[in-house]
């Protein structure tokens, strides 16, 4: 292959074409993965780089397993952390907001390179005090009990509050207003779940059925999200259709949904008894696909922790962790079987190969370019996503880096983003390089997609090479 430059270029441009051709011939010789000697005229060697797929780490940002905050640092890689506040942490008057202990959430998680996943609630239990105290005091009426519904834990007592009270009604629709207004596209923040209902905010107060909150009201809470919340992911606990007893419709949203009981009471098993169970929930619904265009997260099943990585089933109601990962298109699950003792070395190999098989995996498939006319390089590079779900998020974007020396030379941001490629679908992006203040050198040009968030983990390529610290993979190398 012969990259020839142009014989009627003036003198004057010479130096920068002979370096954009260097770098069109570098891109075509990606592809090829071949090297040869450049024409005399650019007095240049290129060594192409090799494209090699290598899953991307368990770690990677925005999918895996998510601890609760301040894991043990050690035991299994994560990229987010989780944790939840009640209503009353924040919200301390009608319209009046305190925002200090979220903000220490999202603070101590980002100080590790985490982003968080969060939830607000209004009953827990064995806590007191989760409902605001203008509220309870301004007549709200609270139902107290036992609430037995608490497996793994012993029974605990339990507030919940009169759903349907007016003033309680317009208080969470305008703290959701708020919290949007402020935190929405915050990179510090991965997914919310949409809580603010139910025990634990997981929108059921069983066995107290009767107590649950009315599907108007529950609309008036989607309804609230969805308008306060259109870049950070936001995710329902149970998907409903219209006919759905007890839930109200839920399809018509953008949102995604999360499994609490994963890797339990995840699969169709086909007994009616068993048609709560999540996936067929889904089916129900008719959401099977929404993964495509929203995440599906959750958490393993208490019982199940740890060992349902582990060969062997560790009780009669376990399900398959790779089948329930694959039919669902997880993205992202809390755990604490992985952190809460030092995993084997068996489950934790097991467990490392089923976790980096959630979300997106991107390997980069090809790489191209060419001198343009102008004395500009349009450089262009294939993303092919090997995982099992998109990347939903606002904010990523690509950046391409000439480096000498080893450091960067130059920078050049693109508005290439990851959102969106199905699994097993590619993307091809485009972009213009003006090389004119590029001198003499070995250079090397790579692709990295930095975090958003200051000091967070970047996206890594499911390609060998691409750096455990950047996340930068070299596309090729060439001498001018």
């Amino acid at each position: 292959m012969q990259c020839v430059l142009h014989r009627n270029l003036a003198l004057n441009r010479r130096r920068w074409v002979s370096l954009l051709a260097t770098l069109g011939c570098l891109l075509m010789l990606v592809r090829t993965g071949t090297t040869v000697e450049a024409q005399p005229s650019t007095s240049a060697r290129f060594t192409p780089a090799e494209f090699v797929y290598e899953a991307g780490p368990a770690d990677n940002p925005l999918k895996g397993l998510v601890p609760y905050q301040g894991p043990h640092p050690d035991r299994f890689p994560y990229s987010m952390e989780f944790n939840y506040l009640p209503l009353s942490a924040i919200v301390k008057g009608p319209g009046q907001y305190e925002w200090r202990a979220f903000e220490q959430i999202l603070n101590d998680v980002a100080s590790r390179g985490h982003q968080t996943v969060t939830r607000i609630f209004l009953e827990y239990p064995g806590k007191e005090g989760v409902i605001p105290t203008f509220l309870v005091e301004g007549g709200l009426k609270v139902h107290r009990y036992l609430n037995t519904n608490t497996a793994p834990f012993p029974p605990a007592a339990i507030e919940t509050p009169d759903y349907g009270d007016p003033n309680l009604r317009k208080v969470m629709t305008d703290f959701i207003t708020a919290w949007g207004k402020r935190y929405d596209g915050d990179p510090r923040l991965a997914y919310i779940t949409a809580g603010m209902l139910g025990t634990w905010g997981e929108w059921h107060t069983y066995p107290k059925t009767e107590l649950w909150a009315s599907k108007e009201v529950q609309k008036e809470v989607l309804d609230a999200f969805d308008r306060s919340f259109r870049k950070t992911p936001v995710l329902l606990r149970y998907p409903a259709g219209k006919d759905d007893y007890l839930y109200t419709d839920s399809t018509p949203y953008r949102f995604g949904y999360h499994d609490d009981s994963f890797a339990h009471s995840t699969l169709d098993t086909g007994r009616p008894e068993d048609e709560w169970y999540f996936w067929p929930k889904m089916k129900t619904a008719r959401l099977s696909d929404r993964w495509q265009t929203a995440p599906i997260g959750g958490e393993i099943r208490p019982e199940v922790w740890g060992c349902c990585f582990d060969e062997k089933p560790c009780t009669e109601a376990s399900q398959s962790f790779d089948e329930c990962r694959d039919v669902t298109h997880a993205t992202w699950l809390m755990d604490t079987g992985m952190n809460q003792e030092q995993p084997s070395p068996d489950r934790y190999a097991r467990a490392v190969k089923a976790v980096q098989k959630m979300g997106y995996d991107f390997e980069v498939t090809r790489a191209g370019g060419e001198a343009q006319a102008d004395g500009s390089a349009r450089v262009d590079v294939t993303l092919t996503n090997r995982g099992i779900a998109p990347f939903y998020h606002h904010g990523w974007a690509a950046e391409l880096l000439l480096i000498h020396d080893g450091k960067v030379f130059k920078r050049i941001a693109t508005d290439w983003s990851p959102r969106e490629i199905l699994p097993g679908e590619s993307k091809t992006f485009q972009a213009t390089i003006d090389a004119a203040s590029v001198d003499q050198g070995e250079f090397e040009l790579q692709l990295v997609i930095p975090n958003p968030m200051k000091g967070g983990r970047p996206l890594r390529f499911a390609n060998r090479g691409s750096d455990a610290t950047t996340g930068a993979l070299t596309l090729g190398a060439f001498a001018k």
